[in-house]
């Protein structure tokens, strides 16, 4: 019939912004649908020229949460394709938006407790829809520019995309996990350019730390059995129908080892027929 993509998440994470990319996308765009209401949109779908191929719901929080993954599962029989996209952030984050905007919170049932706790209850309640995620996207360190090509890196080429979506990145453990990928691999074993003096100042982009870091003995043993596990599993992904996958490297600081082992594995994913997005979360900080 037609592509459908359901937009749930965090009240504050972005689903709204989310939903205004998607429209400016040419998507048709129904905001904060209540349930009872969400199969009607297959027959809107088969005889609606407004609606056109590519439609997106957006799901609010609270009461309606546990209702919604089955409802997914309905739409997949009658869509053909259906891509679930949670958008999540920190709690502190999520604390600091809620506090400058000054409104209510869904979740908020006025027996005291504060907004830090609220927006965890909300986590806890959300959780195993975040499960069922197709696509995860961290918006704690995102804007709206940001978080706009995102969303049309995802969906902005007219059509969902049929092949899984494939991010390497690296980041800094002293920063903090990334809460958005699905492998994390730790690269602090590595002997560190950060004690070089003349390779501190300097990055993993840059040729003399990326020769550093790769010609050490313990780095070709590494990457020898991580090139063979990722020719393993990748293609494994692809059979299980995984739209999305982010894999990220973490060392200490998130500007030398990690920068430049996620240089080397987007070649390796090229090699392997996977043109990847490059992300580097901490190289700047």
């Amino acid at each position: 019939m037609s592509d459908l993509v359901v937009i749930a998440g965090l009240s504050g994470a972005g689903r709204t912004v989310a939903a205004d990319n998607l429209e400016d996308m040419g998507w048709f765009v129904m905001d904060n649908l209540p349930p009872a209401l969400i199969p009607k949109v297959a027959e809107l779908a088969d005889g609606s020229s407004s609606a056109g191929d590519r439609m997106a719901l957006v799901v609010g929080s609270g009461q309606y949460q546990d209702r919604i993954a089955t409802l997914v599962s309905a739409l997949r029989t009658q869509f053909t394709r259906v891509q679930l996209v949670f958008l999540d952030a920190s709690t502190e984050v999520l604390v600091r938006r809620y506090e400058s905007s000054r409104r209510r919170h869904p979740f908020d049932d006025s027996d005291g407790g504060t907004l830090g706790e609220i927006i965890n209850a909300e986590r806890v309640a959300l959780e195993p829809l975040r499960a069922l995620a197709d696509l995860v996207i961290d918006t704690s360190e995102l804007n709206v520019h940001q978080l706009r090509e995102r969303m049309a890196e995802a969906f902005g080429d007219g059509n969902c995309r049929h092949t899984m979506q494939t991010t390497v990145s690296s980041f800094g453990y002293k920063h903090g996990l990334p809460i958005d990928v699905d492998l994390v691999i730790d690269c602090r074993f590595l002997p560190n350019p950060h004690w070089i003096e003349e390779l501190r100042p300097l990055t993993g982009l840059d040729q003399s730390v990326r020769d550093y870091v790769l010609s050490q003995p313990v780095t070709e043993g590494f990457l020898e059995r991580l090139e063979k596990l990722l020719e393993l599993i990748l293609p494994l992904y692809e059979q299980e129908g995984k739209s999305y996958l982010t894999v990220a490297f973490g060392c200490t600081g998130g500007r030398h080892r990690s920068v430049a082992i996620a240089e080397r594995m987007a070649v390796v994913f090229e090699e392997l027929g996977i043109t990847p997005s490059v992300v580097h979360r901490d190289l700047n900080i």
